[in-house]
């Protein structure tokens, strides 16, 4: 058996640091070799205890998360869990910490939660596995302004769905940064805490040319538009095969998740068939698995992320090990070969309409 993963606690509440240490230290493959304070505690501690991964508070004194985690990707690049408060404020700051590098997020609990923390132990684990994408340069942070101008890209008659977890800040991003104003209608499910979505469909409303919001329940598919399933207590679908549109479905968490990657991959199977494109992303387990082989059984053509781009290769392995991924590409080309996918013909079949 593999050693344990080592993990360095930075906190700046005590109380905090201890309930993170005994979830951690309750796992038999993690260990906590050191808690820290501020940035400069947690400076030395690295320095001394050369931990696998670190979990990080965003709101510190002296120097806040987001600033540490800058320097630490620039000096000494490795995993690391923000953990941020479930507030708007905290979610930006972790959305920007995402870009920079880190690993993963988790939120501090809520009074009277049930299981605070529930999946930080597989997530720590996980991060000590991929040290090796470490070893390399800091990913840049992305362009700041809409990143494709409006083209002679011309839509056919699809749909675009896009499954996706652990790493897929960055590489959502990074898929839709390929897209023209015109793209077509998209519709994802990101494993993310609830308060996270609106403040991610924000972002990449900023960064992508098309436009990009929260699913809400009834919306109509349209050119143009890539709508993001909210975090939290509903799962997407889309439904109504004469005037496709986003349902939110209350239903209990399929593969440990709400919304759940498999559940939208159902639907659009049922409804579309052979006129859907499917997608699956960076993502720890096997969420959207199942669902992307119903996709390409149904017709539709199917894309995994490859290994090496990956930040973590579950979901995608595991599609790829079932046979529903007929394509897999490294994440800068996938952008790109949906967009081939799902352009019009032309011989001149008609286009979709908004």
């Amino acid at each position: 058996m593999s050693a344990p993963a080592r993990v360095l606690v930075v906190d700046d509440s005590p109380t905090m640091r201890g309930l993170i240490s005994a979830i951690l230290n309750s796992d038999p493959d993690v260990d906590v070799v050191g808690q820290a304070g501020d940035a400069m505690e947690a400076r030395a501690a690295i320095k001394q205890l050369n931990p696998d991964v670190v979990t990080l508070d965003i709101e510190m004194p002296n120097m806040n998360g987001l600033e540490f985690l800058e320097k630490i990707m620039t000096l000494r690049p490795m995993p690391v869990i923000m953990v941020s408060t479930m507030t708007h404020r905290g979610a930006e700051a972790t959305l920007a910490a995402l870009e920079i590098g880190a690993f993963d997020c988790v939120g501090k609990p809520m009074p009277g939660e049930a299981d605070p923390f529930g999946e930080l132990a597989e997530k720590v684990k996980a991060a000590a596995r991929s040290q090796h994408r470490y070893n390399r340069a800091p990913r840049s942070e992305p362009p700041a302004s809409r990143a494709v101008p409006t083209s002679d890209f011309r839509v056919g008659r699809k749909i675009v769905a896009i499954g996706s977890s652990t790493g897929g800040v960055e590489a959502l991003i990074t898929v839709l940064q390929k897209f023209p104003r015109n793209c077509p209608p998209t519709v994802i499910t990101q494993h993310m805490p609830p308060t996270f979505t609106k403040s991610f469909a924000e972002r990449l409303n900023r960064l992508c040319a098309p436009v990009v919001e929260e699913a809400t329940d009834g919306a109509r598919l349209e050119i143009g538009k890539v709508y993001l399933a909210p975090g939290g207590e509903r799962h997407l679908q889309v439904a109504n095969a004469t005037a496709p549109c986003c349902r939110l479905v209350e239903r209990p968490p399929v593969n440990g998740h709400r919304p759940s990657v498999d559940v939208l991959f159902d639907s659009v199977a049922e409804l579309a068939g052979r006129s859907a494109v499917g997608v699956i992303l960076t993502g720890m387990g096997r969420d959207g698995a199942a669902g992307l082989l119903k996709m390409r059984h149904a017709g539709a053509r199917t894309i995994g992320q490859d290994e090496k781009s990956c930040v973590v290769y579950g979901m995608p392995r595991v599609a790829h090990e079932l046979g529903a991924v007929e394509r897999q590409l490294p994440l800068a080309a996938i952008g790109e070969e949906i967009l081939k996918l799902t352009a019009a013909r032309k011989e001149g079949i008609e286009h979709v309409t908004s």
